[in-house]
């Protein structure tokens, strides 16, 4: 390798401009940062709003219904009673004298609250139809007093319910407080529909949180043994709903068996070390010992080393997923993994992170996901014109997230490919196979970063190499006693 294509910390190459990366999950983080996108309902107030936008619109339908249907039987109670009024004040009037007909006129107007006033040739009035009901009471009013009956809102600017009616030749007006026979006021219905709309919302509250309740302790549950926890979270194998019941005691069943598979995944690990490697220990040693062609015998051993190494893969593979992570110094963990190669002749590496990036996630699984691509970038990026596998490993950060990019100068692999590099066990292209292995590298990567929330993703155009790019979470610097925290400004 090239010394002087390694970017050593504080180098020219690290205070020079801030490096263009594109990247396909910087646009996936565009999108994830794009407003209205994190906006949403969950289940609990979906179904809530749902169940109350049907409550409510019943209950308003329920009202306008019972309402309209109000009016038919309450017009012609109203008009009855005043046509009774009316014809009861006249007969009063027609069989009484002068005096008396002033004592009675005297007595309905203080104690019933009834007025009989003169109606006059050039008195002004305003029909009693300013609605449905009035409009009805109206008509019947007239069907019960005769064609001559006028029934008005207001006489001479005077507000009330006037009828007018006749006694001999002579013409009166009947004036009464309507208040007397209105229907149920605005503020009544009003009240009435508010109290009905409050009690349909809190039983729509209710009836969603009976519903959603055990769907947020089943994803409570599922959150607990993703990360390992199996036994934290037992779910109520005793409800009372069949259902629900069943996928409790299903569930608990798979969170048992998965514990069991793990435990049994910890035990095999843990004797895969002392009963594959003993036997090879004995075979290199046995090689050392027994075979006397030196070709021979450093063929031998590079096969055992070979097989070693495999374990050492299929190890890491089958590592659990549970990590807990921490704010690692990304350039160290860079410089970590390329000062083991540095002096490799066959290899230059150029380096391109700032020297302060952080990033959320476990030092040494980051190491290896590193080491993985560097090894990679080894064996199959090499030039096709030189030999020498140029690499550039670069990283920025992009708001809440570090970007990071391993690029080789290869013959690289058809894009109809990628997508099958990180499954375990598969090869690309015999440009990229020439060198022995798992098959478990890549796999590993992107499984590791996935461990770490971390997201891979695989670049590649023939004859110009292949760029593995991770996006992972970043971790913001630790602001000192009186400083403000990154990307805050003062007021």
């Amino acid at each position: 390798m090239a010394i002087g294509q390694y970017a050593r910390p504080g180098s020219a190459q690290e205070d020079g401009a801030q490096v263009t990366m594109p990247s396909p999950l910087e646009a996936s983080a565009q999108r994830d940062r794009r407003p209205g996108l994190k906006l949403g309902f969950s289940l609990f107030w979906r179904t809530f709003f749902l169940l109350a936008l049907l409550l409510i619109g019943c209950t308003v339908a329920w009202l306008q219904t019972f309402r309209s249907l109000e009016y038919e039987p309450r017009a012609i109670q109203t008009a009855h009673q005043i046509a009774s009024l009316v014809n009861l004040t006249r007969a009063a009037l027609v069989y009484s004298d002068a005096i008396t007909r002033v004592s009675l006129i005297k007595t309905l107007a203080d104690q019933e609250g009834v007025r009989i006033l003169p109606r006059e040739p050039n008195d002004r009035f305003e029909p009693y139809t300013s609605g449905a009901l009035d409009q009805r009471v109206t008509e019947e009013l007239i069907d019960q007093l005769g064609e001559g009956t006028t029934v008005a809102s207001r006489v001479n600017d005077e507000a009330g319910l006037w009828i007018g009616f006749t006694i001999e030749s002579d013409t009166y007006w009947l004036l009464l407080d309507p208040t007397r026979f209105s229907r149920v006021g605005g503020r009544t219905w009003l009240v009435w529909l508010s109290t009905a709309m409050a009690l349909s919302l809190a039983g729509a509250a209710l009836i969603t949180r009976l519903i959603n309740l055990p769907l947020k302790q089943l994803s409570r549950a599922t959150m607990q043994v993703r990360e390992g926890e199996y036994e934290a979270h037992r779910l109520d194998e005793r409800a009372r709903t069949n259902e629900i019941r069943a996928v409790n005691i299903g569930f608990n069943r798979m969170a048992d068996q998965l514990a069991k598979i793990e435990q049994d995944r910890a035990i095999m690990l843990a004797g895969i070390s002392h009963d594959l490697r003993t036997p090879l220990a004995r075979l290199r040693l046995e090689t050392e010992m027994s075979v006397a062609d030196e070709d021979a015998r450093d063929h031998m051993a590079a096969d055992i080393a070979q097989l070693d190494a495999i374990i050492d893969k299929f190890l890491d593979y089958a590592r659990p997923d549970h990590v807990d992570p921490r704010p690692v110094l990304l350039r160290d963990v860079v410089d970590a993994c390329t000062y083991a190669v540095q002096d490799y002749e066959e290899m230059n590496i150029k380096v391109e992170v700032p020297p302060d990036l952080r990033v959320l996630g476990d030092e040494v699984e980051l190491t290896r996901v590193i080491s993985n691509l560097v090894e990679n970038a080894r064996r199959y990026g090499k030039t096709p014109s030189t030999g020498v596998a140029d690499v550039t490993i670069q990283a920025q950060a992009n708001n809440d997230a570090v970007l990071i990019k391993v690029r080789d100068h290869g013959a690289g692999v058809e894009p109809g490919l990628l997508s099958q590099l990180t499954k375990p066990f598969f090869r690309g292209d015999t440009a990229r196979t020439s060198a022995a292995g798992a098959g478990l590298g890549l796999s590993i990567v992107a499984k590791n970063i996935e461990r770490m929330g971390g997201t891979f993703a695989l670049t590649s155009t023939p004859g110009r190499g292949l760029a593995a790019h991770i996006r992972m979470p970043r971790a913001m610097p630790t602001p000192k006693p009186g400083e403000l925290p990154a990307g805050r400004k003062p007021a």
